[in-house]
């Protein structure tokens, strides 16, 4: 602290400054105390004060300007002026990697271009960012000593770091230091109090923790969030090197992943639009557990990160994501649970139904198998998990078009879950809607019909009338009543279930548009044809979009477009969408499928008629 003669001495240097008129800005680089430079700052208004610091609220008189980071553009453009436009020329796309990840932090785009600067030419970018990867800013040749000539802020990072970190209460840094377990994303701040009721912290400590952190620009708030935060990349980075070498690391760790595993379990079968969008933030942070902190998992929950994660994907229509969660539950609980494990058959189950899903179905019906002897090895017969392998490998082969293989498994898993579930159990309504479906395919129109209302009353009474199984039922229902002309129940039916799922899926889901296709059919059936040309572009695009070109739903859009064209007699344009139908299916469904010997059928009824 300046006493009051070294104060004066202060201020008399204010009094000659040269020249004696005009404006002057006078910068104070990284206040950490007003109060000890408050008395010597100039009194007079030919001086303008500006200061740099990591507090917040310093002063009531202070006009406070938070100083974001560069756009991704403009950091490039820095790191370039720094570094050497040759050098970033070499290699543009690293040089924007390595902008991401310093997290366009002008202090950190400096620090790095300066050193890259003073390097020769083969020192390459990659060989930077792999440096700065694999050290940490800890690499002793961008160690800030050795900049000597920079200016306090910019002196590095990791010693702007320490600073603060050492000002911390041991109880603030040992919070930081669970903060650096979410991924470089929002985070709310629910989640640290449901961690640290877990490790039974004072809740006052935490609160007091939250101020602090958010004093020293260690943590960030989120516009526009209710209670949501950020930490910065490289932030993130020091606070990790100091849980490495906490005595509480594994036990930080162990609570945040219970968190994640939480909101995991409640991630639902088919979560709709509005469920994605409540846990969308949290959905970062459970993959960081699932790639990250499994070791902190216990064995019972171990497979739910990666399950909810499959879930959350694929609702979505993002099914490499989905893919690629699900086959990591695979090796991840063989590796830890051994392969004579349930998990390991669930893991089966669900890889091979997104396979199943995207037409790959050979590879599916070898995991449902595994999956099926894995669970009567392991469970016996009379388990419902046993009903439901018995139940996917009865899907599977009804969508190849093996109805007899299909009604013999599923009327054994609705018999086994009728007799382990009750007759009042979702599980069993499944049952009665998928076999009332194989039922309808076979025509046997009154044996489906009664399953199908079965199904229906049984899904309202238990799930409630806004719900994905029940618009199943209604769309399914609608199909049976089309084919018995009875054509005012089956359309209202149609509607119904096309404005659940757009209610709990949105307008960018594989169902949403399979409804779509579903009422352009009926309506190119009743000769609606305008409304039916519009409904099926319009799944025709979607699905493209969502699934690829090779999926077999593409195939049988191209095929109920072409089906259109052909009624209203535009034979010209009929004909290659018969042939891009026929071909995409022979390759996704095999040459004997049901569907691609009606596609074969369709194009040659039309061959003879318009050729003839």
């Amino acid at each position: 602290m300046l006493n009051a003669a070294k104060r004066a001495v202060k201020w008399s240097h204010w009094q000659h400054w040269q020249p004696p008129e005009g404006l002057v800005l006078v910068v104070l680089d990284d206040v950490t105390d007003l109060g000890n430079c408050r008395d010597f700052l100039p009194k007079t208004n030919r001086f303008r004060l500006l200061m740099t610091t990591r507090l917040r609220n310093l002063d009531a008189n202070i006009q406070e300007i938070l100083l974001d980071v560069l756009s991704s553009t403009e950091a490039l453009q820095l790191f370039t002026a720094i570094a050497g436009e040759k050098r970033v020329k070499k290699e543009p796309e690293t040089a924007k990697e390595l902008c991401a990840w310093l997290g366009y932090l002008p202090l950190g785009l400096e620090l790095v271009g300066r050193y890259l600067a003073k390097k020769p030419p083969h020192w390459t970018l990659a060989k930077m960012l792999q440096r700065l990867k694999a050290q940490r800013l800890e690499d002793e040749a961008i160690n800030p000593e050795l900049h000597k000539t920079l200016s306090t802020a910019q002196r590095g990072l990791k010693a702007a770091f320490e600073l603060s970190w050492l000002e911390l209460e041991p109880m603030t840094q040992s919070i930081a230091e669970f903060l650096s377990l979410f991924a470089p994303d929002i985070f709310v701040w629910e989640w640290v109090e449901s961690a640290t009721n877990l490790l039974n912290w004072n809740t006052a400590d935490v609160e007091t923790a939250n101020d602090k952190l958010y004093e020293r620009h260690l943590i960030q708030f989120v516009e526009d969030t209710a209670d949501g935060y950020k930490i910065h990349p490289l932030i993130r980075e020091f606070l990790q090197t100091k849980l490495t070498a906490s005595p509480q690391a594994e036990e930080l760790k162990q609570a945040f992943a219970s968190v994640f595993v939480d909101i995991a379990k409640e991630i639902p079968e088919s979560p709709t639009q509005e469920f994605i969008k409540s846990v969308k933030n949290a959905i970062p942070h459970l993959a960081e557990v699932a790639q990250n902190m499994t070791a902190a998992i216990s064995d019972e929950t171990l497979i739910l990160p990666f399950v909810g994660l499959g879930k959350f994907y694929e609702a979505q229509g993002l099914y490499q994501l989905a893919e690629s969660w699900r086959e990591q539950s695979v090796s991840v609980v063989k590796s830890r649970l051994g392969e004579e494990h349930s998990y390991v058959a669930a893991s089966f189950n669900n890889l091979a139904a997104l396979y199943e899903f995207q037409g790959r179905y050979k590879e599916a019906e070898h995991l449902y198998l595994k999956a099926l002897e894995l669970s009567q090895r392991l469970l016996g017969e009379e388990h419902p998990d046993v009903a439901s392998s018995y139940n996917n490998l009865a899907y599977l082969y009804d969508s190849q078009g093996k109805y007899t293989e299909a009604e013999h498994l599923y009327l054994k898993s609705l018999k086994l879950r009728q007799r382990l579930l009750g007759d009042e159990h979702p599980d069993v309504a499944s049952s009665f809607s998928n076999l009332a479906y194989i039922y309808y395919l076979q025509g046997r129109y009154t044996e489906a019909e009664s399953l199908h209302l079965e199904a229906l009353e049984l899904r309202q009474k238990l799930l409630g009338e806004k719900h994905l199984h029940v618009a199943e039922s209604f769309n399914n229902l609608a199909l049976l009543y089309n084919s018995q002309g009875k054509y005012t129940e089956a359309e209202a039916l149609f509607l119904k279930a096309l404005k659940i799922w757009q209610k709990l899926l949105g307008d960018e889901h594989p169902d949403f548009a399979t409804g779509c296709d579903n009422l352009a059919n009926f309506y190119n059936f009743q000769g609606r044809y305008k409304e039916a040309e519009c409904l099926f572009l319009k799944a025709l695009k979607l699905r493209e979009r969502l699934l690829g070109d090779e999926h077999p739903y593409i195939a049988s859009s191209f095929n109920n477009l072409a089906k259109l064209y052909y009624d209203q007699g535009r034979y010209t344009e009929a004909e290659p969408l018969y042939l891009k139908a026929l071909a995409i299916a022979e390759l996704s469904l095999g040459v004997n499928h049901p569907n691609t010997i009606k596609t074969r059928k369709n194009l040659q009824l039309l061959r003879d008629n318009y050729h003839s």
